[in-house]
């Protein structure tokens, strides 16, 4: 590893990333800057754990920006992309000159998950939408590329709690990854509408899913292309307002907290004292705090708009320096 980053590898982009003790900022392996002394190098799996260590990504070379994706896996989307319901085998995946077992550790290190866990989430969540459209059981189990109405249906219940008969009852979070100039987020979409949206580094998303208390399985919605579209458009300086429906769920206070947070204008911020006031309750500052940081679907629902009555940031579950960001982006002049 110490000698990929002296040479500026490019090869080992989204093995590991290395960080520089002496200016606290973690790089690519590829980055151009100027090369530390090796004693002050270290090395980390990925972005996440750089930043739970305090390392903050490097404003050359991005490390948490878009293309993070290496060359190698690209052909394992394409395949999906191609054929949702084929079921890629280890053989397959050798037919596109990658080994199983790396496909396997990335998209655990990327998704959490293996990659044919990701590919089984994609087919079952493709299966109940064509299910809910009126397609027939038949259909749904080919298409889904499913041997048997058996296994389908095993597989079903598993991620559903419930048969295909009652598809139209499953109120299940389809999750989606996508990337953003501040690292990767991810997206879980109910039948409604978004109802999270976090940095995947967040150390509460596992807990976020848990609070939701629904069936999670990996997918593609309409709701996560259009969120995915608007970010895109919001992180370009072109987007100030957000269209995506939101499905958020949570306490009769904390839903009254995140209703004044939706009517911060873009640009603007307010304090804890100030959104307590709103709510008639100026004595509950620090409750709104606490709602505050409870929220589950950052950006959309602008949790990064509430600073501290000095001014200051105060706290975020996605990182101090990504709220300075956002409030850099929305305070910037509009792109036109």
């Amino acid at each position: 590893m110490i000698r990929a980053a002296l040479a500026g590898d490019t090869a080992y982009d989204g093995v590991f990333v290395s960080a520089v003790r002496t200016t606290a900022i973690f790089c690519r392996p590829s980055c151009p800057a100027r090369k530390p002394r090796p004693e002050n190098l270290e090395f980390f799996a990925g972005p996440r754990d750089a930043m739970r260590e305090g390392y903050r990504p490097c404003l050359r070379c991005r490390p948490l920006e878009t293309g993070s994706t290496p060359e190698w896996v690209r052909p394992l989307f394409d395949a999906l992309d191609r054929d949702p319901g084929r079921r890629l085998r280890d053989a397959d995946i050798r037919g596109l000159g990658i080994e199983p077992a790396r496909a396997r550790r990335w998209f655990q290190r990327k998704y959490g998950m293996t990659f044919q866990a990701f590919c089984r989430g994609r087919r079952l969540s493709g299966t109940l939408t064509a299910l809910r459209q009126g397609t027939s059981l038949d259909d749904a189990v080919s298409e889904g590329g499913f041997a048997s109405h058996s296994g389908f249906r095993e597989a079903f219940a598993k991620s559903f709690q419930t048969t295909p008969g009652r598809s139209d009852t499953v109120d299940a979070i389809t999750l989606a990854w996508m990337e953003t100039p501040l690292g990767p987020m991810v997206a879980g979409a109910t039948r409604n509408g978004i109802c999270l949206l976090e940095f995947t580094d967040r150390r509460a998303l596992e807990r976020e899913l848990a609070v939701i208390g629904k069936p999670v399985v990996s997918g593609e919605t309409a709701y996560a292309r259009q969120v995915r579209d608007e970010l895109g458009r919001y992180f370009e300086g072109k987007l100030r307002s957000f269209a995506v429906p939101i499905d958020p769920s949570g306490a009769p206070f904390e839903s009254r907290v995140w209703n004044e947070l939706l009517k911060i204008p873009y640009g603007e911020t307010r304090s804890y004292e100030d959104i307590a006031a709103a709510l008639g309750q100026p004595s509950a500052c620090r409750a709104v705090g606490s709602a505050n940081g409870r929220n589950r679907i950052a950006i959309l629902v602008p949790c990064h708009r509430v600073v501290r009555k000095d001014g200051t940031l105060g706290g975020y579950g996605g990182g101090l320096w990504r709220k300075q960001r956002l409030l850099e982006i929305e305070r910037a002049p509009r792109v036109l």
